[in-house]
């Protein structure tokens, strides 16, 4: 017996539901409150329930999937073409429905609890990088305009700075010395916010053991380990590593006609925070690490940044392989890093 598919469009306030029953074709609409759809759904008999893998989406699939319905999760872009003339809710409904029962469907993996956790730490963390970024930046130019050239990486910047703050303070007004410390000040506390955030994840980390035989592999390291564990979740969910890296949007773009495909750049699709890791990783491996012939064959033939991609396309195949197989990462004397 096939069951029937319910295409839902979440929202913060009104649900709509587009149902439509495999075997008669019969066509339901319902338009619910949010108060409403949990019950709605508990005197319903098991369904296929798809949603746009949108904000609060993954919270919603665990509540069904509790219900003992079927919850999966569609990315929007594969929704998209099948809204027709108007958006509405109820288009969206309608072509959510439509698009799950393509047979070139891909759905997202529902998330649990703890890995949007770990998620969740992580892009507070990013939020604070970029805050830290912007504030020393800004001490950077106003300082920068007084004559007082100061590094760029955090670390040479920190060490640099009160020494240039001590040489402007005997030529500028002191109102002016006051605002820029007060403003390191604000720079130095994001600072420890994010050594607080990072110390969390160093728990996680020696509690979960994927996250230890990931971090074996040369370039990955306590953020890359949790932040891929975490969005992985069940690596049964990709069938080879390639298609873990194409998620990523480490493989190229094609583009053909005629018979004919050209090769592009990056597509950069998926999470862009989980590709930058591990782009950092693979450029680290490069510039720090004992290169293979591979990468230095490829360092000849190819620009730098195009070996970094390589390397993380491949980094990100090797975390798939140790993540999907028993054994324990091994270097091999032909490997990349």
């Amino acid at each position: 017996m096939k069951l029937t598919i319910i295409g839902m469009d979440i929202a913060k306030q009104v649900f709509q539901l587009h149902a439509l029953d495999p075997q008669s074709g019969q066509v339901e609409r319902f338009k619910l409150k949010r108060a409403q759809v949990l019950e709605f759904f508990a005197k319903r008999a098991p369904s296929i329930v798809v949603m746009e893998a949108c904000g609060s989406a993954h919270d919603w699939a665990r509540r069904l999937q509790a219900l003992g319905h079927e919850a999966k999760l569609i990315s929007a872009r594969s929704v998209r073409p099948f809204v027709l003339r108007n958006k509405t809710d109820a288009a969206d409904a309608r072509a959510i429905c439509t698009a799950a029962q393509q047979p070139e469907a891909r759905f997202v993996a529902v998330k649990s609890e703890a890995q949007q956790t770990v998620l969740a730490i992580h892009r507070v963390r990013a939020q604070l990088m970029k805050f830290r970024i912007m504030q020393t930046n800004a001490l950077r130019g106003l300082l920068y305009e007084f004559g007082e050239v100061l590094p760029e990486s955090y670390r040479a910047f920190s060490k640099a700075f009160p020494a240039a703050l001590t040489r402007a303070a005997e030529r500028l007004p002191a109102m002016l010395i006051d605002s820029l410390r007060e403003q390191w000040a604000r720079a130095q506390d994001t600072d420890r916010e994010m050594a607080v955030l990072e110390r969390r994840l160093a728990n996680l980390f020696r509690h979960n053991p994927d996250c230890q035989k990931v971090a074996d592999i040369p370039g990955v390291g306590l953020l890359t380990a949790t932040a891929t564990v975490a969005a992985i979740g069940d690596v049964r969910t990709f069938k080879s590593g390639r298609e873990f890296a194409a998620w990523l949007g480490l493989v190229p773009r094609q583009s053909g006609t005629g018979g004919r495909v050209r090769q592009m750049g990056l597509s950069k699709r998926g999470d862009t925070y989980l590709r930058t890791l591990l782009m950092h990783g693979a450029r680290s491996v490069i510039i720090q690490g004992k290169r293979s012939p591979w990468v230095d064959g490829l360092l000849k033939r190819r620009p730098f940044n195009v070996a970094v991609a390589a390397v993380a396309n491949k980094l990100a195949r090797t975390i798939w392989a140790v993540l999907a197989r028993p054994d324990k990462y091994q270097a091999s004397p032909r490997a990349t890093a």
